[in-house]
């Protein structure tokens, strides 16, 4: 849903939020369930084979970590969900209580793509993907209010009623 405000617009993104990060969860279970299985290792192989299953229990929580980072990096920059506060050159996306800032570089360009927004850097590095727009126009309104444009008739509908009855 789009409102327009003194400074820009106000938009509700429909998306869906991106799923919780459940993988410390199954990293607290795996690492639980590896260290017993080297507390057991331990006490009933020799040292070496002890020392083995500690070396892969080492071994194995950082791969995990650098997945985790990796993935959790791939992932920033995407937003699909919460709210939008569009100004010339700005955005501010307020999801669930917690407020990102963003500014646009001078370098920076904003690409529209069917019903969501990228912005690139100068290099065309992807900085941000924005999805859950509840149509086009909303879209095509954001872009142009980023890129400080005056938003006319074709890009937004604004509809008024008055619920008080006339006299």
């Amino acid at each position: 849903m789009l409102k327009l405000t003194d400074d820009g617009a106000k938009i509700t993104l429909q998306g869906q939020p991106q799923a919780a990060d459940n993988g410390l969860f199954w990293f607290g279970s795996a690492l639980l369930v590896s260290a017993v299985a080297v507390a057991l290792a331990m006490s009933l192989l020799s040292e070496r084979l002890a020392i083995g299953a500690l070396a892969l229990l080492i071994i194995g929580s950082f791969v995990f970590n650098r997945q985790r980072q990796q993935r959790k990096k791939a992932m920033t920059g995407v937003i699909s969900s919460g709210i939008l506060w569009v100004r010339v050159g700005e955005l501010v996306h307020d999801n669930q209580g917690k407020r990102e800032h963003i500014h646009l570089a001078d370098g920076d360009k904003v690409h529209l793509i069917d019903e969501q927004l990228q912005i690139v850097d100068g290099d065309d590095n992807r900085k941000y993907h924005i999805s859950g727009f509840e149509s086009i126009q909303e879209a095509t309104a954001t872009k142009a209010i980023l890129q400080g444009q005056t938003l006319s008739k074709r890009h937004v509908n604004i509809k008024m009623g008055n619920d008080e009855p006339h006299s």
